[in-house]
This record gives C-alpha cells, structure tokens and sequence, in this order.
C-alpha cells in the first residue's frame, strides 16, 4: 500500500498537476492539505474519474483538508470536537481529517498551522493546536484502538537535518523549542517518523520558498511528514520526497511525501 501526503497550496489552481501526478504515481491513498477552498467547489469529479473516493473538509481561501482513497473510507470525521466535544476556536479552520481504511488502519490527515513569527497570537494557536491534537490522539487511542497513521503539513522541523541550514532555527518559526517538544510529546504516544526509518542523512527536504531561488538551491526545509504507529512502522518499506512536481510551472511550494506499507493495495481488497 502506498500512501502519500501533499501540501498542493490550492487544489483548484494546481488540479491539472495532481491528476497527471496521480496517473504518473497512483497511490493507493493520497491527503492534501491547503485544499483552500469550501467543500461545495471542490473538484471532486476529476479525481473520481481517476478512481479515487474523495473526502472533504474545506473553507474559502485558507486551510483546508482533503482525503482520496481508492477503497471506501469508513468512519470520516473532521476536526478535534467529533472526540473532544467543544474546542474553541480550533474548531474554525478546516485542519483535520480522518477516517479507517482497511479492517484496521486509521489515516488522520494534518494540516498543523504555521505559526506565522515567535511570541505572535498565531504562535500560540500552533502550540494550542499541537496540544490539542495530543490529548486528541491520546483519547483515540484509549477508545478506538487501531494501527495510526498521522501525515500532513505539519510545519515543523524535528531536527537541525531537517532544515538547509539550521544557524539561528532557536527563534525561526517551525524549528523553535517549545514546536519541536510539542511533536516529540506527540511522538511519545507511540509514533515514529516513517521518513527517517530509510534515510538518515540530511539535504532532502519537503518544502522550499518560492522566494531567492530555494528550490533550485536545495535551501529547503523538511516539514511534511508520516507519523506511524509501531506496527505500521514495523511493515513500512519505504518513504521517498517526490520533488518532481516542485519543478513544474506555478507548482506548490510542498513536494508529496510517499510511504510505502507492506499491506495489500486496498484497490485489491
């Protein structure tokens, strides 16, 4: 089973680019994030065409989260309050969706605000959010226990390797402390990262600036990640960045991200 994850930063403007991408790498499961756009326009019908359920949760203009499936997902829900009842303004921005694939196997699809600067408003939220989405898990995990894979946007970089040059990250945003130890607590639940398992090294990176040329100088950070539970982690085979669609014309600053799981295809199940 394949699974991929992408930030495609507006899937109305770069709908072309993700149905030749899926044709090109027809993964079994595919979540966006930044779908940027209310459920009622989104372009489902391109992407059924091409074999893929597609489950949504979207607002106008920012956010937004999408799931594509070729085998029917069962149990959608979207945001914290369908476990945690009433949270806040958490609840506004469209940031989270999951739902069981297989007999049992839960994809939750991730987009983790930005932050926007250190000690902001926005920076806040982040670390709210991030602690949210803890006791979140923490409660799925006590309810509904099943294997977990987390993936999406998550804004962060874990480590100094992570990013093209780490000097000064203690007060960049996504490589700040208290991000880092927000996702190492949520790691501590029993995730893994599915990237690192296969490729130690640093310069491979997830998302690159649109601005002074990072793409073509590799000056990127690695940000968008699969978080797996021990025994999905244990099955997983590969995870490979994908940066061909970050060399197209108008792409997403966001490469996919694909895992690779030792399970049968869910197309053939």
């Amino acid at each position: 089973m394949k699974i991929a994850t992408w930030n495609v930063n507006s899937i109305r403007t770069r709908l072309e680019q993700v149905c030749q991408w899926l044709q090109a790498n027809p993964v079994d499961v595919l979540c966006l994030q930044e779908t940027k756009v209310v459920d009622e326009l989104f372009p489902q019908a391109p992407l059924t065409n091409l074999g893929y359920h597609v489950y949504i949760s979207g607002q106008k203009a920012y956010n937004g989260v999408a799931i594509l499936s070729r085998e029917p997902v069962t149990e959608i829900s979207t945001g914290f309050s369908p476990v945690l009842g009433d949270v806040g303004d958490l609840e506004t921005q469209k940031r989270l969706i999951t739902g069981i694939i297989g007999p049992n196997m839960r994809v939750i699809n991730v987009y983790i605000p930005n932050g926007s600067a250190m000690g902001t408003d926005k920076y806040h939220y982040k670390l709210q959010w991030l602690e949210t989405l803890h006791t979140y898990l923490a409660r799925l995990q006590r309810e509904s226990p099943t294997e977990m894979i987390i993936c999406g946007d998550f804004n962060i970089a874990p480590e100094d390797i992570d990013i093209h040059d780490p000097q000064g990250r203690e007060t960049h945003i996504m490589a700040t402390d208290p991000e880092r130890e927000a996702l190492a607590k949520i790691a501590a639940l029993g995730f893994q990262d599915g990237f690192r398992k296969f490729t130690p090294e640093t310069g491979h990176y997830s998302w690159w600036d649109y601005r002074t040329g990072a793409f073509r100088g590799n000056r990127g950070w690695r940000i968008d990640h699969h978080y797996l539970t021990a025994g999905l982690y244990a099955q997983a085979q590969n995870c490979v960045i994908d940066s061909a669609p970050r060399k197209l014309e108008k792409p997403s600053d966001h490469a996919p991200v694909i895992l690779e799981i030792g399970l049968a295809s869910v197309s053939s199940a």
